[in-house]
């Protein structure tokens, strides 16, 4: 599978008193990428979302390796690493685009529940966004 990169110059807006990029924002950075990932498969989160499935995040982890400054662009990799068809998780990189520097990784879990928050199998309701998921998981390297 081909990993897919989603490109990002930081706002000075998302920078803090240092003039580095505010940890926080790798997390939102990493959502885009994911937002941008699903859709490319296939799987737009906002008509998932119309369809009624909810995607919460569950668990978030980043680790920082060198700070993102104000108009610096980077690129952020994003590897479907886990898909049970209840529950996925995914790896993230984010690389300096011009030195591919990695700046932080990072990892995010997620559960699939209806509009109540009950949780739903995508293979039993929705066995198209299900396929789609799962012929996109990042072997191992």
């Amino acid at each position: 599978m081909e990993n897919n990169i989603y490109f990002r110059r930081a706002n000075y807006y998302e920078t803090d008193k240092m003039g580095i990029v505010h940890h926080s924002n790798h997390i939102r950075y990493f959502e885009e990428a994911r937002i941008f990932f699903m859709k490319n498969i296939g799987c737009d989160v906002a008509e998932m979302e119309e369809n009624g499935i909810i995607i919460p995040n569950v668990d978030a982890y980043a680790k920082y390796h060198s700070p993102i400054r104000f108009d610096d662009e980077v690129e952020i990799e994003v590897k479907l690493v886990k898909f049970t068809g209840a529950v996925m998780g995914f790896d993230y990189t984010a690389r300096f685009k011009d030195s591919k520097v990695t700046a932080s990784v990072g990892h995010t879990e997620h559960c699939f529940v209806n509009s109540d928050f009950k949780p739903m199998s995508l293979k039993r309701k929705y066995p198209e966004y299900f396929e789609k998921l799962k012929n996109n998981i990042s072997l191992s390297e």
